[in-house]
């Protein structure tokens, strides 16, 4: 089928997603070219999260803030191996959840829940603000964290006097060998991408992780300004700022078709 991304080539550093992506830009003509830096995984050790399951299903907690959907989809599969995931669902329902952006909405959509507040922004910032808006003296606080969060938020939140109960449901784990990144790295010198959509800030992490370790940085900085680069959600859009880049599609919406789309207008 030949579309509006007609034989352009992209670099779909995707990693949950990364078939329904890649198939999406081949519908509109493009050549998906599969780079998948991470892959996400169930705790290696499981305690923390059983015992937060414990002070959720017992009433220990008052509001749960969701950083991420996959962090909510992590925790009520847990909860459904230790056979408590009607429990565990129904406590949910009975906090008040607030949550950095669309995904967690969804995730509790999933559930049969909704959100009872979003945050100005779909960021920590954003999230922050919303919060410093209530009174959290005294507040039992369950905060989903994600990997490699910092303790920002939290440190926050006790300064404003609420009892804070972390938790960070799943861990991410490198999917792709240094082999295959390397290669697209080159890929991307060489002039042979015409796009790259990043869909998370740790893609970009790894891209830049694997660049330093094998002396590549140089070629991948060339390869980044030679190609567009997509961006989803200002969080990614902002660490891609941080490593001085900029996107040059960034859709509001938190959706791989917006994406696709802007990416299509713009070529």
């Amino acid at each position: 089928m030949s579309g509006s991304l007609s034989a352009r080539t992209v670099l779909v550093p995707e990693s949950r997603e990364l078939d329904l992506f890649a198939g999406m830009l081949e519908a509109e003509g493009a050549v998906a070219r599969r780079c998948p830096l991470l892959t996400i995984l169930d705790l290696a050790d499981p305690a923390p999260l059983d015992a937060w399951l414990a002070l959720l299903t017992r009433d220990g907690l008052d509001d749960l803030v969701l950083m991420t959907g996959e962090g909510l989809r992590r925790i009520l599969s847990r909860a459904e191996i230790l056979d408590i995931g009607p429990a565990a669902t129904a406590a949910i329902g009975r906090l008040r959840t607030i949550v950095r952006g669309p995904k967690p909405v969804r995730a509790l959509r999933m559930v049969g829940l909704i959100a009872g507040l979003s945050a100005a922004e779909p960021t920590s910032t954003g999230l922050i603000r919303t919060l410093s808006a209530l009174d959290l003296n005294g507040r039992r606080i369950g905060l989903q964290n994600h990997p490699g969060q910092s303790s920002m938020l939290a440190d926050h939140l006790s300064g404003m006097g609420a009892l804070v109960h972390a938790v960070t449901p799943y861990r991410y784990a490198s999917q792709s060998d240094d082999a295959a990144v390397a290669a697209a790295i080159q890929a991307l010198a060489d002039g042979e991408i015409d796009w790259i959509a990043f869909t998370s800030s740790p893609q970009i992490d790894r891209l830049f992780q694997v660049a330093r370790e094998h002396g590549l940085e140089q070629r991948l900085r060339k390869g980044l300004a030679q190609a567009r680069i997509a961006s989803i959600g200002p969080i990614v859009t902002e660490r891609l700022k941080a490593m001085d880049l900029t996107p040059a599609v960034a859709p509001g919406a938190f959706h791989l078709k917006p994406l696709i789309k802007a990416m299509a207008r713009a070529d």
